[in-house]
C-alpha cells in the first residue's frame, strides 16, 4: 500500500527528499480528500510506506531447503528399457534426472521429463548428486572408463542396479577414485514384473563404500527410500553373499526359461495352471536380451556349478525313469518264469580289495590254496 500525504515544498534537496511530481489536485480528485481543493498551492506528494512482497521471501526460501534437504539430482547412465522404467518413478518422487546413453533418446526422455545429455562430459558438468548405472552387464566396465570422473565432485555416490554384484563391485573399487561413495544395488524386478507396483518386491543392496559424513550417509538413505518409499521389500546382503543366492535362483530361472523357449511350446485348450506358470516363465524371460543371460553366467562364478549341477539333475531323472521302464518290460518279457526266483544284486560289489597295495592274488597263490 502507498501512502500520499500532501507536504509543502520546504526547501529540501532533492536528493535528500524522493518527491513525486504530480498534476494539480484538480486532477487528482480520487486521491485526495474533497476539502483540499481549496488550497492556495499544489502541495508535493511523498511516499511514507510500502507494503508490498519483500525480494526475499522467507517461506519460498525454507520450502526450496526442504526440497533440496529430500530430493537428489540423479543421472542415468544407459537411458535403455530399465533406465526408463526406473526414469518413471524417479520423475514421479520429484527428483531431478538427466540421463546419457550412447543411443539418441532425447524425445523419450522429453516425454519421461528427463534432460537428456548426448555428451557425457555435459552431464557430469551438472554435477548430479549420484551415477545410476543402467548398463548392460557386459558393457559396464567400457562405460564406467569412458566417463569424465574429473569433472564430477568429489564425493558423488555412484550405484548400479546389475544382476550380479561382486563384479560390478570390484570394477568400482578398482576404477574409482576414493572419494567416491559406492552402493551396489539390485532390484529383483524388472519392467514386466514391476509395472504395476513395486509393492513387496525384494530390492538388494550393499554399501561398499560410504564416507563420513552426515550428508553423505543421508543422500546414500535417501536414494534407499526411492524404493523404500514404492513398497519394496529392503534387503541389505553383501555382494558375495547376492551372487550365490542369484545363481541359485536367478540363473536357474532364466535357463530353465530359455530352454523351454527351444521347445517352441504354444498354449492349448486344456492348459493347467502349472503349465500357464511355465509359459509365463518363457514370456518373461524371452523379453530379456541374450546379453543379460550370458552376464548372469560369465560374471557369476557361481553359474558354471549350478549349470553343471542342472545337467547332472537331468542326466540321473533319465535315469530314474529308465530304470522303472527296464522293470515293466523285464516283467513283460519274462513274466511268471522269474517268480519265486532270487534275482541277483542289481550293482556288481567288487571284492574287498587285499593289503598292501596288491589288487589280486598271483596263480602261484591260488594253487597253493587248492592243495590245502
Amino acid at each position: 500500500m502507498i501512502s500520499l500525504r500532501p507536504q509543502h515544498f520546504t526547501g529540501v534537496k532533492p536528493k535528500e527528499c524522493h518527491t513525486l511530481s504530480l498534476p494539480p489536485l484538480s486532477r487528482l480528485s480520487h486521491f485526495s480528500p474533497p476539502n483540499l481543493s481549496h488550497r492556495r498551492t499544489n502541495p508535493r506528494l511523498v511516499i511514507r510506506a510500502i507494503d508490498a512482497a519483500q525480494p526475499f521471501d522467507y517461506e519460498s526460501h525454507l520450502s526450496q531447503r526442504f526440497i533440496k534437504s529430500t530430493k537428489l539430482k540423479i543421472a542415468i547412465v544407459g537411458f535403455g528399457n530399465f533406465g526408463q522404467f526406473l526414469a518413471k518413478t524417479l520423475v514421479k518422487q520429484g527428483h531431478t534426472v538427466l540421463a546419457h546413453s550412447r543411443s539418441d533418446y532425447s524425445e523419450k526422455a522429453a516425454e519421461l521429463k528427463v534432460s537428456f545429455f548426448q555428451d557425457a562430459d555435459d552431464l557430469c558438468e551438472e554435477h548430479p548428486d549420484a551415477i545410476l548405472l543402467c548398463t548392460s552387464i557386459i558393457s559396464t566396465e567400457f562405460v564406467l572408463r569412458s566417463l569424465p570422473l574429473q569433472r564430477l565432485k568429489r564425493n558423488t555416490l555412484f550405484v548400479d542396479v546389475l544382476s550380479v554384484k561382486e563384479f560390478p563391485k570390484s570394477l568400482f573399487l578398482q576404477i574409482l577414485p576414493q572419494d567416491f561413495d559406492i552402493l551396489c544395488t539390485h532390484p529383483m524386478f524388472g519392467p514386466e514384473s514391476g509395472k504395476e507396483s513395486w509393492k513387496d518386491l525384494s530390492f538388494v543392496y550393499d554399501k561398499v563404500r560410504i564416507g563420513n559424513g552426515e550428508s553423505r550417509e543421508l543422500r546414500c538413505e535417501r536414494f534407499l527410500d526411492i524404493f523404500k518409499n514404492e513398497g519394496c521389500r529392503m534387503v541389505g546382503m553383501s555382494c558375495a553373499e547376492h551372487d550365490r543366492h542369484a545363481a541359485e535362483s536367478q540363473f536357474i530361472t532364466h535357463t530353465m526359461g530359455r530352454v523351454l523357449e527351444k521347445l517352441s511350446l504354444d498354449s492349448t485348450p486344456i492348459n493347467t495352471k502349472g503349465y500357464e506358470t511355465l509359459l509365463n516363465l518363457v514370456e518373461n524371460t524371452a523379453s530379456d536380451s541374450f546379453d543379460l543371460y550370458y552376464g548372469l553366467f560369465m560374471y557369476n562364478k557361481n553359474a558354471m556349478e549350478q549349470l553343471e549341477r542342472l545337467d547332472l539333475a537331468f542326466e540321473s531323472l533319465k535315469t530314474e525313469l529308465f530304470g522303472h521302464l527296464h522293470d515293466v518290460l523285464r516283467k513283460q518279457l519274462f513274466g511268471k518264469a522269474e517268480e519265486g526266483v532270487e534275482r541277483p544284486l542289481d550293482r556288481i560289489l567288487l571284492p574287498e580289495l587285499p593289503q598292501n597295495g596288491r589288487l589280486f592274488p598271483s596263480r602261484s597263490e591260488n594253487a597253493n590254496k587248492e592243495r590245502s
